[in-house]
């Protein structure tokens, strides 16, 4: 299936590794350009030079308001065109309710939510019809995942916005989607199932609860990314995905 990426351009965030960096590889390999960003220079340049002469890499971290229109002038500036996004960042500090602080609070709203905010808002000045946002949530948008509650606080608050901009941005051809992945076998579901003192224990219990029984590749999810990016989706909007092996409980 020919998906239609070839020569189109588009900024993918947190990407010097995980769901970010798997969804660049995808897009790359189906002919798409990419410039990658990451808050580590050496990093994320480190991840362009892995991913091919199709991706460039630019230090940028979600949180910086500049962060945006640097990213997306760098796409046509390297690439000479713009036709998406996929906002994707590192996931906010783990902790219950009563252990999370309000400097830890303040600083993912500032680069998960309005950060996210941001980019999406400048990309959507920038774009012409065909162009697509995308947003890397999670399964908590739906369901509260137990010691994320910062994320379950901010998850679902962006698939909102998401949801709203699709409204907005539907008349001009411009499409939103947001992907929902649960255990997507990453660095940080690892350093999640670590937290509980006995990782392989933790990714027991987990998959027991999948109806596939295993944990999502990276690949997986970048495939998936790839084709909602794609002009191959021209038709799905306003969609929250879950990428989750069927972990979500409701339809």
């Amino acid at each position: 299936m020919d998906l239609g990426l070839k020569d189109r351009v588009y900024v993918v965030t947190g990407a010097s590794r995980g769901l970010g960096n798997a969804a660049a590889r995808a897009l790359a390999s189906d002919g798409a350009k990419v410039v990658i960003s990451g808050r580590d220079e050496k990093s994320i340049g480190e991840a362009a030079e892995a991913i091919g002469p199709g991706a460039h890499g630019l230090a940028a971290d979600n949180a910086d308001p500049a962060a945006a229109q640097r990213l997306i002038g760098e796409a046509r500036e390297r690439f000479g065109r713009f036709d998406g996004i996929l906002i994707s960042v590192g996931g906010p500090p783990p902790g219950f309710a009563a252990d999370n602080t309000d400097e830890q609070w303040q600083s993912a709203f500032e680069s998960v939510f309005l950060g996210a905010v941001r980019l999406a808002r400048e990309a959507a000045a920038e774009l012409d019809e065909g162009g697509v946002i995308g947003f890397v949530l999670s399964g908590s948008a739906h369901e509260p995942v137990p010691a994320l509650t910062i994320s379950n606080g901010l998850r679902p608050g962006l698939a909102g916005f998401a949801k709203s901009l699709a409204n907005d941005l539907g008349p001009r051809g411009i499409r939103v989607l947001g992907l929902l992945p649960a255990r997507i076998d990453t660095d940080r579901v690892r350093e999640l199932d670590a937290l509980s003192g006995d990782a392989d224990a933790s990714k027991a219990a987990n998959e027991s609860r999948i109806p596939l029984r295993r944990y999502g590749t990276p690949e997986e999810f970048g495939k998936t990314a790839a084709f909602l990016l794609s002009p191959a989706a021209s038709y799905l909007t306003g969609l929250m995905i879950p990428v989750d092996g069927g972990a979500r409980h409701g339809f």
